[in-house]
């Protein structure tokens, strides 16, 4: 999973559909979460939000793991805490664009 930082998020969000997950080192809910984001079948990278508040300030992201999906450079959706992975794949099947 890639960790994102100012100069590569933008560039990494246009690409196509890419799950971005907040997390922090800290945050044991964040590292429950991160084998069950790996096990989907979609792009998905990492910011951690003490090197890079800016980032999560931008998206309004008050609570960790907060996951945001973006396709077309566009946030369409967010899961807030850990949720099982059919619940990721539900919801994914449901946000994503068709041909996505």
């Amino acid at each position: 999973m890639r960790e994102l930082d100012q100069t590569t998020f933008d560039a990494a969000i246009a690409e196509g559909p890419l799950l971005v997950d907040f997390w922090a080192p800290w945050c044991r809910p964040c590292k429950a979460l991160e084998p069950i984001l790996e096990e989907l079948q979609v792009d998905v990278a990492r910011v951690n939000i003490d090197e890079q508040p800016g980032i999560g300030s931008r998206y309004d992201v008050l609570s960790i793991p907060t996951v945001i999906l973006f396709s077309g450079g566009e946030a369409r959706g967010s899961v807030v805490g850990v949720r099982p992975r059919a619940h990721f794949e539900q919801w994914l099947a449901e946000v994503l664009p068709a041909g996505d």
